[in-house]
């Protein structure tokens, strides 16, 4: 399923039945009769074969309606606040993080850590840095504030681990360089998605 598949479906258009149910018995006797009525008539098998239609459907005929999570997964969307994201200078392929502290300064759960040195050109570096996703609530004022763009939110959502030290290692953010030809660029959190125009309904009034 695409993302656009995802957004654009509509439970509206499927045709439903009314079905004519019978009131529900008040003693025990009744519920009794309803039991053995209802095992007379095979109601039972009738869900079995509903059961057994749609497996049918999804194992020959490609109708599956579920996925097969790790292997594939349901789109997100592009804004959703995930696992932070390091980004790289697509030049030097350094770190853009200069240090300021700000996100540090802004994080309502005191989940982020810096510690800055001066390296031999006595520019200021990031020695450590670190983020507590044990601690993390996403709220996004740290990627919101970043004046470099260092910091963002991407779309890796597993956060399950056996270790906490496993949830702050900035290695694991940090874009590989490998990848650094695909590191995908934000023009910035608050900024508007570039199909914004085409979602604005317009004005009936001429202005």
């Amino acid at each position: 399923m695409s993302l656009e598949e995802f957004k654009n479906r509509n439970v509206g258009t499927q045709n439903y039945r009314m079905l004519d149910l019978e009131p529900t018995p008040e003693s025990g006797w009744g519920r009794f009769k309803r039991v053995v009525r209802r095992s007379v008539q095979l109601e039972l098998f009738t869900g079995l074969k509903v059961t057994f239609r749609e497996m049918i459907k999804a194992l020959f005929m490609g109708e599956m309606h579920t996925i097969k999570y790790p292997f594939e997964k349901l789109p997100i969307a592009p804004r959703y606040r995930a696992i932070h994201e390091m980004k790289r200078l697509l030049e030097s392929g350094h770190y853009r993080c200069i240090g300021c502290g700000l996100c540090e300064k802004i994080c309502i759960a005191n989940c982020i850590r810096i510690d800055t040195r001066y390296d031999e050109n006595q520019r200021k570096e990031v020695s450590e840095y670190t983020l507590n996703f044990g601690r993390c609530i996403f709220c996004g004022y740290c990627a919101e504030v970043c004046p470099e763009l260092a910091i963002v939110h991407g779309g890796r959502y597993e956060v399950a681990s056996e270790q906490r030290a496993e949830y702050a290692l900035f290695e694991d953010m940090l874009t590989p360089l490998d990848q650094l030809a695909n590191q995908k660029e934000y023009p910035g959190f608050g900024a508007v998605s570039p199909d914004a125009d085409e979602k604005i309904k317009k004005t009936p009034l001429a202005y």
